[in-house]
């Protein structure tokens, strides 16, 4: 480490070949990864090593979904890439990569403790999830990606990586289209002479910050998961499908998705409005009672909502909505009794519902007897949350839950930016549908090409380290100088101000969606970061970290909301989203074959897709290469 003078007060200022910003699955495995393959020189720094979305969140049995080798099921690499490119808007390189990477990945972290389950002969059994082709899941339960983050997390600390904990960086340092560092601020440190501020001078940065979690007010994603993808956004990086996301019904409370067996054990919808008169909603909606929970047992198996699907299991959430939003009631997931049309019996079931509940021995009565039998784990889990799915109603919303899109790459994860990777949520490698768990492969195979490629790869250009502490100098004395490090009373309007962000958000950028409504957002974003200069003379200290948030979090919604105008124009509902306005188009399929694509400084544009490709595997030639590329 040394130090340079600016403004009077000395920054430390620290040089790696590569920092990784982030601590979760993605982060922690590119760290470990890049260590095997012999780049040591490298560190690891969070905001908080144990926030964010892979050590806090999950569902009934959170899914990793991967390449299937259990008897029975036939499979293969194209296949796999095959599935997740027909998600539509998906670039073909990256899907063939993550397809590659599955089995490599998924016995990695088999062999370091995570406890997949397997049948007495070792077969890791799989199961069918939403927009797949066969029986690619498994499960380590509940907790799947803690367990992920946890095992590497070991890994990474057995080999002394160095780990800059509680560091928030605030800034990519960029030079000739390179990365070239970043700026940080302890926040252990805010009320030092600087204030905190920190240097990191690196070749290689690899962004695994989560999706941006903050820009919501429903979210299934944990409070402490905020997401930082505005660093890379305002630093010129190409955003690729921000405007598809997941949305689905979740526990208010306790932020989990209710996926899977908490839908199929059929539990009661209730709803109780400002009188507090109580009663079972969804009977109404329908001709037919049964109807209702045949849909509810269909949105475990198709969780996310789906505008192709509203007369089908996304009607649920369209009318979870309507009681909430339109009638302003507050929603449950009941599983202490029974819906009323299962009083007398099982009868009314598809065939579907009931041979499902009839193998998992589970044509009992009472949700919670039903979710006891199938899935217990589901319910401790809520009871270590202080919920006792037993005595209660479990409050419900219809939540933001992953980003499928995020931040243009390439195969490599490289961002247009020379140097500069993203891996895992705030990737944007996935289009409008992906299968169910995907994304915890692409933390995995994402975060290993990236290592990969910054070990093996090469770069014809660099960064100037001179000009990068000159860029980096500019900014932090400005900061410095703005900041009244005297004052010690906080500013409440840097939160306010976020949050009002999130509340927008959720009413007109979810999965219902009005133009006009996006276009004003818009605005009102311009508006707010053109002042948000103005607010650093009016902060103290302990303020910048939530300035910085609130700086990121408007560099985001930015792009999300001109993501969102332009498929709403171009294609209209689509996937996760209903777009209301008559005059927007409606499921125009003339662009599942083209990415939209966000540049802060162009504006939104639709590109082709990068096909699959058709790749020459004969053996001696892909030796050769390798050879070349590896062992050189």
């Amino acid at each position: 480490m040394k130090e340079i003078i600016i403004d009077g007060h000395k920054i430390p200022v620290h040089k790696f070949s590569a920092i990784i910003i982030g601590s979760g699955c993605a982060g922690f495995n590119a760290a470990d990864t890049l260590f095997d393959l012999g780049q040591t020189d490298i560190a690891i720094v969070t905001e908080g090593i144990n926030m964010g979305t892979s050590r806090n969140t999950g569902s009934d049995k959170q899914t990793y979904y991967k390449m299937a080798v259990q008897s029975g099921e036939t499979d293969s690499v194209d296949a796999m890439a095959k599935t997740l490119f027909d998600g539509k808007s998906v670039n073909g390189d990256t899907a063939l990569a993550e397809a590659a990477a599955s089995l490599r990945s998924f016995m990695k972290l088999v062999n370091l403790g995570v406890p997949f389950p397997t049948n007495e002969y070792g077969e890791f059994a799989g199961y069918r999830t939403d927009h797949d082709t066969g029986r690619r899941a498994t499960s380590a339960g509940p907790l799947t990606s803690k367990y992920m983050t946890e095992a590497l997390e070991r890994q990474v600390l057995s080999k002394g990586i160095t780990i800059f904990d509680n560091t928030m960086i605030v800034k990519l340092i960029t030079d000739n289209g390179c990365i070239a560092g970043a700026i940080g601020i302890d926040k252990t440190r805010l009320y030092d002479e600087n204030m905190g501020f920190v240097i990191f001078l690196a070749d290689n940065i690899i962004l695994a910050t989560g999706g941006p979690a903050g820009i919501y007010q429903n979210s299934v994603y944990p409070p402490s998961q905020k997401g930082m993808s505005g660093l890379a956004i305002g630093a010129g990086a190409k955003c690729a499908n921000l405007q598809e996301w997941q949305y689905g019904i979740a526990s208010v409370d306790f932020r989990w998705n209710l996926s899977g067996t908490y839908q199929q054990v059929l539990p009661r919808y209730i709803s109780i409005d400002e009188n507090g008169c109580e009663r079972e909603f969804l009977p109404e909606y329908f001709e037919n009672p049964a109807d209702a929970v045949n849909l509810v047992f269909m949105k475990g198996y198709q969780w996310p909502f789906d505008s192709q699907k509203l007369s089908g299991s996304s009607m649920i959430d369209m009318l979870v909505y309507r009681e909430e939003i339109e009638l302003g009631r507050k929603v449950y997931m009941d599983f202490r009794s029974e819906p009323a049309v299962l009083k007398n019996g099982f009868e009314v079931l598809s065939d579907e519902a009931y041979e499902y509940l009839q193998k998992s021995g589970a044509l009992i009565s009472t949700p919670i007897a039903r979710l006891a039998k199938m899935n217990p784990k589901a319910i401790e889990l809520y009871k270590s949350h202080g919920i006792d799915l037993y005595s209660e109603p479990l409050r419900i919303t219809v939540a933001a839950q992953h980003n499928n899109g995020g931040i243009a790459v390439d195969k490599n994860w490289e961002t247009n930016i020379s140097g500069l990777y993203a891996a895992g949520e705030v990737a944007g490698t996935f289009g409008v549908y992906r299968p169910g768990g995907s994304a915890l492969n692409s933390t995995q195979a994402g975060s290993l090409r990236a290592a990969e490629h910054i070990r093996y790869g090469t770069h014809e250009k660099r960064a100037d380290e001179t000009c990068a502490l000159e860029n980096a100098s500019i900014l932090i004395e400005k900061w410095l100088k703005a900041v009244n490090k005297d004052n010690k009373t906080l500013n409440p309007a840097i939160f306010e101000k976020t949050k009002a962000i999130a509340a927008q958000m959720s009413a007109c950028g979810a999965h219902i969606r009005r133009l006009k409504d996006l276009e004003k957002m818009k605005t009102d974003i311009a508006k707010m970061l053109e002042n948000t200069e103005s607010l650093l003379t009016e902060i103290c200290p302990a303020d910048l970290p939530g300035w910085f948030r609130l700086r990121d979090t408007g560099v985001t919604v930015q792009a999300v909301v001109s993501s969102m105008i332009y498929a709403g124009k171009y294609i209209g509902s689509r996937g996760g989203s209903i777009i209301l306005e008559e005059d927007a188009a409606h499921g125009n399929t003339e662009y599942d074959d083209k990415v939209l694509v966000y540049d802060i400084h162009s504006g939104c544009s639709f590109e082709p897709v990068r096909l699959i490709p058709e790749c020459n595997n004969w053996f001696e030639t892909v030796w050769n290469e390798y050879n070349r590329r590896i062992l050189q």
